[in-house]
């Protein structure tokens, strides 16, 4: 069963499609955005290895024929070096404007692919087809783009929305179970953010979603895009509401940045560590009931992810290079500190000018130095 979640915004207006067998299905469903019989699909080694023959006889099913740019997997190609790559790759190809591209991978592919899209000519379509669970409940859904520097994660990009977004299931059988539960933090942040119901019945669930039980994986996919959906179409380019999508993020992109932005701390690994540390720093100042903040930091380590900084092998983190990272955070304005806290399991605000000493002992507490 194929479940529809529509994007509305206009003109712009686009499908997140989720379910099983859809990669089969490409060809014919990319065929209204293309306007000459070709496409440049950009994907990473180990997952055009995995599914990129599947991809490629779909596309040519439907008369396309497939121009793959293959770059190396990790978070290291999300950067000015990678952007480069690909922009000389797709100019070789000759695209115009009208032709399509494709991002075919998790969240560093298609970040990556959509920021050159819209940069390649001033502006092309793409497509996302997520390969991640993280990706097709987050990263693909909502028109955000960026590449990272060395000064932080995100910090150059554009808001470029695509035309469609291709949320296959049956590519999530050949994640790691790591991979799963990394993406399974951005489900779990969804509920935690604005969705007690939700949180509630992943508390009960969850184990199901990360066993890949088809009937819960749907479910959490698509209660997932569909809050993503709801806050995008309110308030596209991030000016208050959408903001909540970085609960766990301020903090999380502090930890990426510290530990080098790569397998010592997926992503999604940060999230839940960080959305952990955003409803204890809430309980600490009496924002949310301890209750609550105890009931997020179990449902996150109950998943196997990392809910303390004692977590993460016994690395050493000095509070005032935590604080300078966060001071550059995209949400941050003048330097002061913006945070996403909780007033309750479900409910998430805005939180903004926070005092850096009190957040400061805040981390000193959580192990930080």
């Amino acid at each position: 069963m194929t479940r529809s979640v529509p994007v509305e915004l206009g003109e712009r207006r686009y499908e997140v499609l989720i379910g099983p067998g859809l990669l089969e299905t490409a060809g014919e469903r990319l065929r209204p955005f293309v306007r000459r019989d070709r496409v440049a699909v950009v994907s990473d080694e180990t997952v055009w290895g995995l599914h990129g023959a599947r991809l490629t006889a779909a596309l040519e099913r439907g008369g396309l024929a497939v121009h793959p740019i293959v770059l190396p997997p990790g978070e290291p190609t999300k950067s000015f070096a990678g952007l480069e790559t690909l922009c000389d790759a797709l100019l070789a190809l000759e695209l115009d404007r009208g032709d399509l591209i494709v991002a075919f991978g998790g969240g560093v592919i298609g970040d990556l692919a959509g920021f050159a899209a819209a940069i390649y000519k001033r502006g092309a379509d793409f497509v996302q087809i997520p390969t991640t669970l993280l990706a097709q409940v987050d990263s693909s859904v909502g028109g955000k783009t960026a590449i990272d520097t060395p000064r932080g994660k995100n910090l150059v990009g554009a808001f470029h929305q695509p035309r469609l977004v291709l949320a296959d299931l049956d590519v999530l059988g050949t994640l790691s179970d790591r991979e799963m539960r990394a993406g399974y933090a951005e489900v779990l942040k969804y509920g935690l953010l604005g969705d007690e119901h939700f949180f509630a019945w992943l508390e009960a669930n969850g184990g199901a979603v990360l066993s890949r039980d088809p009937e819960a994986l749907a479910r959490a996919v698509e209660r997932s895009v569909e809050m993503k959906a709801e806050i995008v179409i309110a308030d596209e380019r991030e000016a208050g509401r959408r903001a909540l999508l970085n609960l766990g993020h301020t903090f999380g992109h502090a930890l990426e940045a510290e530990t080098g932005y790569g397998e010592a701390l997926l992503h999604g690994e940060a999230v839940a560590l960080g959305s952990a540390m955003a409803f204890r720093y809430s309980a600490a100042e009496g924002l949310c009931p301890a209750a609550d903040a105890e009931r997020a930091v179990a449902a996150v380590a109950a998943a196997g992810l990392p809910a303390r900084l004692s977590d993460l092998s016994a690395r050493t983190f000095a509070a005032d290079d935590l604080l300078r990272h966060m001071a550059q955070d995209k949400k941050a304005e003048g330097g002061r500190l913006t945070f996403i806290l909780a007033r309750r399991a479900g409910e998430a605000f805005v939180a903004r000018d926070l005092d850096a000493g009190r957040m400061r002992a805040f981390l000193v507490s959580e192990g930080a130095v």
